[in-house]
């Protein structure tokens, strides 16, 4: 396994980071457990939840990942050997109302973090994150920003570092980080943190061969401010093993159980899918391995949130940590890019 510094911190964390949020859904306990004992077993030290998962959310679910993460730890007595993280959603919509109506404030903080914690059987978190922001912005698929004078959310910032300085001063939190967030909202956490408040040190957004958005205003955000990106959907649901593409996919695949998660199914990021496809088979390699290491190739990644539904399909996952794309098959991959640039935002 390869490492790396949670930016602005001596926290040494995996390049591949184990995502969760199948568990208690796609994946039962059992499964849940077997996952995390193998990847810590290969180095694997970083792993992210979330108060909302498993995905797709529900009031019945809701909960039930950190859950499984809790019993875990109890069973093994390895929480001291895990960097997790975990997040709080933003400013309520019908799809995750079960949990709150109400925004981010000192109260829901706080409220948010003891659950977790108690659904974690844990007495702090490693990094707490903003889910998503709660103004009204280009996020989740949508592609360009159109501003929505009508947005009733109030300037907040300065409020959600306030109350989350005081869960770090409880001890129940060590690091804070932001999620789907778009440059503006990345620069105005980074400023009002210079008024003596905790610092963002890590953002979590969607990126992957047919989604480069990042590498717009973000990256340069990233690398000049030390923010570091955990990537998430390398994979784009699994389109980018190619098993949609090859019609190989089981009916328990991801899209097969929730065809409601259509932001990598374009038409675009088919054909995008079936020449980074072809990349990968020219050259001898695993797509799903190809398109991880191109994201773990990235010099404003802090680490590669992987998701899988099966060890077998983790093992590979994990593997391409021992992988390198040379200068030739990343200029194939340029060259897809500049001809289908973006299929899935």
């Amino acid at each position: 396994m390869k490492y790396t510094l949670l930016p602005n911190t001596n926290i040494k964390v995996s390049k591949i980071c184990l995502g969760t949020m199948t568990w208690g859904n796609q994946n039962t306990e059992a499964e849940g457990h077997a996952q995390m004992d193998y990847a810590l077993e290969k180095g694997v030290n970083f792993f992210d939840t979330a108060e909302m998962y498993p995905v797709p959310a529900s009031p019945d679910t809701q909960g039930r990942t950190s859950k499984i993460i809790g019993t875990w730890f109890k069973k093994t007595g390895n929480r001291d050997n895990v960097v997790l993280a975990s997040k709080i959603i933003g400013r309520s919509s019908d799809y995750s109302a079960h949990i709150r109506t109400t925004g981010i404030t000192s109260d829901s903080i706080k409220e948010a973090v003891d659950k977790e914690l108690q659904r974690l059987q844990t007495d702090y978190i490693d990094l707490y994150q903003i889910h998503w922001p709660e103004r009204l912005t280009n996020t989740f698929g949508i592609r360009d920003y159109k501003h929505d004078p009508n947005d009733e959310w109030k300037d907040n910032f300065n409020e959600v570092l306030h109350s989350l300085e005081e869960q770090i001063k409880a001890g129940k939190i060590r690091h804070i980080g932001m999620s789907n967030e778009k440059a503006w909202g990345a620069m105005r956490y980074i400023e009002e943190s210079k008024k003596g408040l905790p610092r963002m040190i890590t953002i979590q957004n969607a990126y992957s061969l047919i989604n480069r958005v990042f590498e717009g205003d973000m990256a340069e955000v990233s690398i000049r401010e030390n923010l570091g990106l955990l990537a998430y959907s390398p994979m784009a649901f699994g389109v980018l093993s190619g098993k949609y593409i090859k019609g190989t996919a089981g009916p328990d695949t991801r899209l097969k159980l929730f065809p409601r998660f259509a932001r990598y199914s374009s038409e675009q990021s088919t054909e995008a899918a079936k020449r980074y496809l072809k990349i990968a088979e020219d050259n001898n390699l695993s797509f799903a391995q190809m398109s991880l290491v191109f994201v773990n190739q990235q010099p404003f990644v802090t680490s590669n949130i992987i998701g899988a539904t099966s060890l077998e399909q983790l093992k590979e996952n994990i593997g391409s940590i021992n992988i390198t794309l040379n200068n030739d098959i990343l200029n194939q991959i340029e060259a897809v890019h500049a001809a289908i640039p973006n299929p899935a935002p």
